[in-house]
């Protein structure tokens, strides 16, 4: 079995409401120096061995990420 890594976050030009609670949140919270924060998916995958990486990108693209507004990457990690 590989242990896969699909992170999703939305395209820089979308609004991300979560991300601004959580930036606000921290500077209320006495937290200084903190810019901005986007909010995103991050999902591990434990798929066999001959599981290609074309197949492990029509996941992301089909079923994990909304393409329309969201990026995503996806890498095969150590275990």
């Amino acid at each position: 079995m590989a242990r896969v890594v699909v992170d999703v976050m939305p395209k820089p030009e979308i609004l991300d409401p979560q991300g601004q609670a959580v930036a606000g949140a921290l500077g209320r919270l006495g937290f200084q120096g903190v810019g901005g924060v986007r909010q995103g998916k991050h999902f591990e995958l434990e798929v066999d061995d001959d599981v290609d990486d074309d197949t492990l990108a029509r996941i992301a693209e089909g079923f994990l990420a909304n393409p329309v507004i969201e990026e995503w990457t996806v890498r095969r990690v150590e275990r």
